[in-house]
């Protein structure tokens, strides 16, 4: 069934292409003469009836931004089923007929729940700088994270190596360790620690004694914040290898920043066709991209089962390091 008006919203943490991917799902449904509204603060704006009509100047000038100019927020009452439907009957008073959710794990979680129970047509988009949705190898917000910490890294190395410094950068990551191992071999990390996989600090620590001993100059070490705290693990470096050690937590920064071209590219290819599908009555599934190539993935597929880090990158870290 052709749908007549469709709202999009972001959800959870945001991350770089959110702006692109609703740009792309509010001109496409534009184009095809749908009406789109916009949901403020993701579900929290869906209960606190904070809906907005959108039209093409309401997308304009944002591809190039990060952040989400529809705002997102936690929402403690869309957790109970009351407060899913009181966001449901906001957007059915509207005439609302299907829903764009662009967000992660926790947003598509919230997705399925309201389509389970109210039966609304629900199309998500991954938009998760941690790369962690089941079915796909990328999501939006990714590359241009990556981007950030790898920049980070190369800027660390220089005062690392002037000083002969051992440096641990801690990277987001609390249950993935997909942005800390592709940014640690991208730049040139001596270790990566990441929550999928043991390490032995006293192994790495022996080690580092006997490379800066051999006339090492300096060491980056990425540690996925789920992998431990890199202030903690650092004073063990620091003890047990009396090299001069020091810490950069990254935090947010990883957050924003300008959209790279691949995240402003695949989150514009991935709005059109989620535009598309939910207004020719598609529901329940997650467009991602897979080998280059867009994949449609069941939502309660993607949303129950859990993303491993890919094996090759493991081995490939430790090669190189």
């Amino acid at each position: 069934m052709i749908k007549k008006a469709i709202a999009v919203m972001t959800s959870g943490g945001d991350s770089p292409g959110m702006n692109a991917a609703a740009r792309a799902v509010v001109r496409t449904a534009l184009f095809e003469g749908v009406e789109v509204y916009g949901i403020n603060n993701g579900y929290q704006g869906m209960v606190d009836d904070d809906i907005v009509p959108l039209d093409r100047k309401s997308v304009s000038d944002i591809i190039q931004r990060g952040g989400t100019f529809l705002g997102t927020a936690r929402c403690m009452e869309f957790k109970t089923p009351e407060g899913r439907k009181k966001g449901f009957d906001n957007l059915v008073k509207r005439g609302v007929e299907g829903l764009v959710i662009i967000g992660g794990d926790g947003s598509l979680t919230g997705g399925s729940l309201l389509s389970k129970e109210t039966g609304l047509p629900i199309v998500g988009l991954p938009g998760t700088i941690d790369n962690d949705v089941w079915g796909m190898d990328y999501t939006i917000g990714c590359d241009t994270a990556a981007n950030t910490i790898v920049d980070a890294i190369n800027k660390l190395r220089d005062t690392a190596s002037a000083h002969r410094r051992i440096i641990l950068v801690e990277v987001m990551g609390r249950h993935s360790g997909w942005l800390a191992m592709m940014s640690g071999i991208a730049g040139g990390a001596e270790y990566i620690l990441v929550p999928e996989v043991k390490f032995d600090m006293d192994e790495m620590c022996t080690e580092l004694k006997e490379m800066y001993a051999a006339g090492k100059r300096y060491s980056i070490i990425v540690v996925a914040e789920g992998a431990g705290s890199a202030v903690e693990l650092g004073k063990v470096v620091a003890e047990k290898t009396e090299i001069d050690t020091r810490v950069s937590v990254l935090g947010h920064i990883q957050r924003g920043g300008s959209p790279t071209v691949e995240d402003r590219m695949k989150a514009s290819m991935l709005g059109e066709k989620a535009a598309l599908a939910i207004i020719s009555g598609a529901t329940n599934v997650v467009f991602g991209f897979n080998e280059g190539k867009v994949v449609g993935v069941n939502l309660f597929d993607a949303v129950n089962n859990k993303k491993t880090l890919d094996p090759e990158l493991v081995r490939l870290a430790r090669v190189l390091a």
